[in-house]
């Protein structure tokens, strides 16, 4: 069953590593400065500048190297993600039940999960990716924001992406996308559930490690 899961996560992943690597259509190449406290759409913009630009500029990433694109990923996109949050409620109510201990781990072990999903992703850009950020239709000092977008590819149908962001008191982190209508972690809880069912979770943590080798 995980192991299904880490193939519909590496799937859903690489869609949004294409949207992040793609969000900057035009423009320099030059890094800019990371506002948290920016609006969500000058914020996901500026996160993928960025990150595109450092896998441009590196060599080893630029041609794939998987082990240099995890430290770019580490270094420019990790740090506006929330992964508390998103590993909190992909366990669901099994979060309570987890020791101290156990949550730092597990985060862990999802982090490494999704950064080694994350490394294989770049190929999937092309020039001729675009996407389009659709205006923003909610309270701009709501807690909580949903930034809708578009993507496009050569010889394929569009793709709609939405991001759940939310405000922390440092600004806006990425917690949570939705995929042509599924949302990340509710997608991912019903599994999470399953393997924490039969070996706990300690089982799910070594089930993740297990794949991050």
């Amino acid at each position: 069953m995980l192991d299904s899961y880490v193939i519909s996560l590496r799937h859903t992943l690489i869609r949004l590593l294409i949207i992040l690597s793609a969000v900057v259509v035009s423009g320099a190449a030059s890094a800019v400065e990371v506002n948290p406290k920016a609006s969500p759409q000058e914020f996901l913009g500026a996160v993928a500048n960025n990150m595109l630009t450092a896998v441009k500029e590196d060599p080893a990433a630029i041609n794939g190297q998987s082990a240099a694109i995890a430290e770019l990923v580490r270094e420019y996109a990790l740090p506006y993600i929330d992964m508390e949050k998103t590993t909190r409620l992909s366990a669901g109510r099994y979060w309570r039940d987890a020791s101290a201990s156990q949550k730092q781990e597990l985060v862990q072990a999802f982090t490494g999960t999704l950064i080694r999903t994350y490394s294989g992703a770049f190929t999937k850009v092309t020039d001729n990716t675009s996407i389009n950020l659709l205006p923003f239709r909610g309270d701009p000092n709501a807690t909580d924001a949903v930034v809708r977008t578009t993507i496009t590819m050569p010889n394929s149908p569009a793709v709609a992406i939405d991001y759940r962001l939310g405000r922390v008191d440092s600004g806006w982190k990425l917690y949570d996308l939705n995929v042509e209508g599924i949302w990340l972690i509710q997608n991912y809880r019903n599994q999470f559930a399953d393997e924490i069912q039969r070996s706990g979770i300690d089982g799910l943590i070594a089930a993740l490690n297990g794949k991050n080798q």
